[in-house]
C-alpha cells in the first residue's frame, strides 16, 4: 500500500470512514457536534510564543494508513469523522500525543485532522460547502474534547486548525495569487473563527503566495496563524526559493502578521545547516515538524514502504537543532513518523 502525492489516492484495503454523502448523512443525525459553549482559550496569547516545549503529533495521514490500517481516500483524515470507527480511531491516534505531553509536563499542539478539508479535495469526495464546514467543526470539537481530558497546568494544550494547501504539499503545481489563496482558503479559516480553535497552521505550503493569502485571511478574522513551508533535500521551497527569501517576502507582504513560522518534509540534515547564518529571519522559525526520512519527496513517492527512519536519531537531531536555537518551540513530525519519534524528541530535548 502506498500513497500517491501526485493523485492523493492510497491503494489497499484497509478500514474506512464514511465517504458518500448518504452515510454521512445518517451519522450526522446522531453525531453533529457543535462547539457553542467553549471559547478560544489561547487566541489572544499562543503560550508556544515564550520558551517551553510543545510537542505536535507526527503524521497523521501515513500513522492511520499504514500502522491503524484506515482507507484515506484522497490521503483525506477529516473523512474518519464521518463514522464511529473513525472517530475511535482519531481519538486513540490524538489520545497517545496528550498523554505523552502530560506525563512530560510539557505543551501540546492539538492540530485539528483537518488538512485536506479545503473546497477542492471535499469535492472529490462527496461533500457540499455545508458538510464541508460542518466537518471542521467536529474535527475542532474533537480537539476540544481531548483537551478537555488531557491538559493541565503544565501541559497547556493549543487547538489549531490545520490548514493544508489547495495542491499537492511537495509539488506547488499551478499556483495562486495571493488575492485568489485568501479568497479560497479564507472559507475554512472563516469556518475554524467561530470555533474554539485558538489559532491556524498552514501545514506542507510549497510557495509563498498561497502563504501570503492565508496570512491575510487569518489576520482578517483576527485568527493568530503560523505557516510551515515544505523544504526539499536542498533546503529550499519545491519553487526553488530559499526558506530565508520565503519567510522574509510573507513578512513583508503581511506586515510580519504571521505569530511564526515552521518547516516540515525534509531530515534536519537537510537544513539544520540553514539556520546558522544568524540572520534575523531565523527568529521568526519556531517549529519544526522533520521526516525521519532521508529520502527525498519523489523518492518517497515511488516507495512502497513507510520509511520510518531511525526515532532516536531523529530525537538527537532535534536536540542539537533546540540547544543551538531555543526559540525553537514547537517541534514534532510528519510523514512517516508518529508517537515514538515525537517521545523520542521530547526526551531528547527535555534532556538538553
Amino acid at each position: 500500500m502506498r500513497y500517491d502525492h501526485a493523485f492523493g489516492c492510497v491503494s489497499g484495503e484497509p478500514r474506512s470512514g464514511l465517504s458518500t454523502p448518504v452515510a454521512r448523512a445518517a451519522h450526522s443525525g446522531s453525531a453533529r457536534w457543535r462547539d457553542r459553549a467553549t471559547p478560544a482559550k489561547y487566541r489572544l496569547s499562543l503560550p508556544q510564543l515564550g520558551s517551553r516545549l510543545f510537542l505536535t503529533d507526527g503524521g497523521i495521514e501515513t500513522t492511520l494508513i499504514y500502522s491503524e490500517g484506515f482507507e484515506l481516500p484522497c490521503f483525506a483524515a477529516f473523512d474518519l469523522l464521518g463514522s464511529e470507527a473513525g472517530l475511535d480511531g482519531l481519538r486513540v491516534y490524538y489520545r497517545r500525543y496528550a498523554e505523552l505531553a502530560r506525563r512530560a509536563g510539557v505543551g501540546l499542539m492539538l492540530e485539528a485532522p483537518t488538512w485536506r478539508a479545503n473546497r477542492d479535495w471535499a469535492e472529490r469526495l462527496g461533500y457540499d460547502g455545508d458538510e464541508l464546514a460542518d466537518v471542521n467543526r467536529r474535527a475542532i470539537a474533537l480537539m476540544s474534547e481531548i483537551r478537555g481530558r488531557f491538559e493541565t497546568e503544565d501541559a497547556p494544550m493549543v487547538i489549531s486548525g490545520c490548514i493544508g494547501p489547495r495542491g499537492d504539499g511537495y509539488d506547488p503545481g499551478r499556483r495562486m495569487t495571493p488575492a485568489s489563496a485568501q479568497i479560497y482558503h479564507g472559507e475554512q479559516i472563516a469556518t475554524f473563527a467561530t470555533t474554539a480553535a485558538d489559532m491556524v497552521t498552514a501545514l506542507t505550503i510549497t510557495n509563498v503566495e498561497e502563504a501570503i493569502g492565508i496570512v491575510r485571511a487569518a489576520t482578517a478574522r483576527r485568527l493568530p496563524v503560523a505557516v510551515s513551508f515544505t523544504v526539499e533535500t536542498d533546503g529550499r521551497l519545491p519553487t526553488g526559493q530559499s526558506l530565508a527569501a520565503a519567510i522574509e517576502e510573507v513578512d513583508r507582504e503581511t506586515g510580519s502578521a504571521a505569530a511564526y513560522f515552521m518547516l516540515n518534509c525534509a531530515h534536519p540534515d537537510h537544513f539544520a545547516h540553514l539556520l546558522e547564518c544568524g540572520e534575523a529571519w531565523t527568529g521568526r522559525l519556531r517549529g519544526i515538524r522533520a521526516n525521519a526520512s532521508k529520502r527525498s519527496h519523489a523518492e518517497l513517492d515511488r516507495a512502497t514502504t513507510l520509511d520510518d527512519g531511525d526515532p532516536v536519531e531523529l530525537g538527537r537531531c532535534y536536540r542539537r537543532l533546540r540547544e543551538r536555537h531555543p526559540k525553537l518551540t514547537v517541534l514534532g513530525g510528519c510523514c512517516g513518523t508518529d508517537h515514538r519519534h515525537v517521545q523520542q524528541i521530547c526526551l531528547s530535548c527535555l534532556a538538553a
